[in-house]
């Protein structure tokens, strides 16, 4: 039998809506599951993390978002097993590369390592380094020079790596999540500005009030603790990623991301006299695109259906800390960074609507 061309386009056109009809009801059941995972997640760190609320939400935000993240605190702070911890939850290839000064870029990317077959032929043989995983734990990350630093700009970016003019993708997801310690410790470097700006976030974790840090004493010399349990697989990553896209959010809400991001740079025209006087270089377009993006993971983790300004105000001081760096005149005051996010938050108007 043959189909006119009327019958066909509307045979057409039922496929089209029952395919639009899939990927709503896909859609929602991803919507579900993301506004459900913080209890269960909450639930499995809870077996070895202790506090560290905010740390663990900032952190969720990015993995939900697509994007990666630095961590900054002292050692000891349980850096490490948070990062292994989560990529356990999410059920990801993970990889931990240690940072140390001797590091070189082959010993992240990988190298070209001569074979000879078994019929007497040689040839080079590409062998993949750790960044070759879906949770890589940049550990340490500046403990090493910017020059072995700079080995992971292209991975963060374009998620490749390129050895000997051969490009090789890597696994998706892909996240790096980077730990670092003060700056100001003996025997680190100052990141890029180039690399700083790829983190979506630089999360403080800071040492844990007494009641807490009794709890964790308690809990890793009494007993040993209890196994995570994998609860997301890497595509239920994938499709949060889509999902955390499609979250509405107003234009007025945008407007005001890209004015907090435009006010932390001197020498405009509508600069703050008080970025002016402390801030040398301030943050970039990609900041606003960052607050807006975990703004829309923020609200579904809070059980939201569209992102807000509570929201990008509560992603203000991680998305930008990093990427505001503060000129001599603020470090002879004593102004840090975070105080002058926070005067940035008191002086950008809120939006009307």
């Amino acid at each position: 039998m043959t189909l006119t061309t009327e019958t066909r386009e509307s045979t057409k056109g039922v496929a089209d809506v029952e395919t639009q009809l899939d990927e709503f009801v896909l859609e929602q059941q991803a919507v579900e599951q993301l506004r459900s995972s913080r209890r269960r997640i909450d639930e499995q760190l809870s077996k070895v993390i202790v506090g560290q609320a905010a740390v663990i939400e900032q952190l969720l935000i990015s993995l939900f978002a697509g994007g990666h993240c630095l961590i900054t605190g002292a050692p000891g702070l349980a850096k490490t097993l948070l990062v292994r911890s989560i990529a356990q939850i999410f059920h990801l290839k993970f990889s931990r590369i240690q940072f140390t000064p001797d590091l070189m870029p082959a010993d992240i990317t990988g190298t070209e390592i001569l074979e000879q077959s078994p019929d007497g032929h040689r040839r080079m043989q590409f062998v993949k380094g750790p960044i070759f995983g879906n949770v890589i734990l940049a550990d340490e990350i500046n403990r090493t020079p910017p020059k072995t630093q700079a080995a992971l700009l292209e991975a963060m970016q374009e998620h490749q790596v390129t050895v000997a003019g051969v490009r090789y993708p890597l696994e998706e997801p892909f996240f790096v999540l980077a730990t670092q310690n003060p700056i100001e410790m003996e025997g680190t470097y100052p990141l890029p500005e180039a690399q700083l700006d790829r983190f979506m976030f630089n999360v403080l974790i800071d040492y844990l009030p007494e009641d807490d840090e009794v709890a964790v004493v308690q809990q890793t010399t009494s007993r040993r603790p209890e196994p995570i349990e994998p609860l997301f697989t890497g595509e239920d990553v994938r499709r949060f990623h889509e999902v955390v896209q499609r979250v509405p959010i107003a234009e007025d809400v945008v407007r005001y991301a890209v004015r907090l991001a435009a006010a932390s740079r001197p020498g405009q025209t509508n600069s703050p006299d008080f970025i002016n006087e402390w801030v040398s270089w301030g943050a970039g377009t990609r900041a606003a695109q960052y607050m807006v993006l975990g703004a829309k993971a923020r609200a579904l983790l809070h059980g939201r259906s569209h992102a807000s300004v509570e929201d990008i105000r509560a992603l203000v001081a991680p998305t930008l800390r990093h990427r505001v760096l503060v000129g001599y005149r603020a470090e002879a005051e004593g102004i840090s960074v975070d105080h002058v996010i926070g005067r940035l938050l008191e002086t950008v108007t809120l939006p009307t609507s």
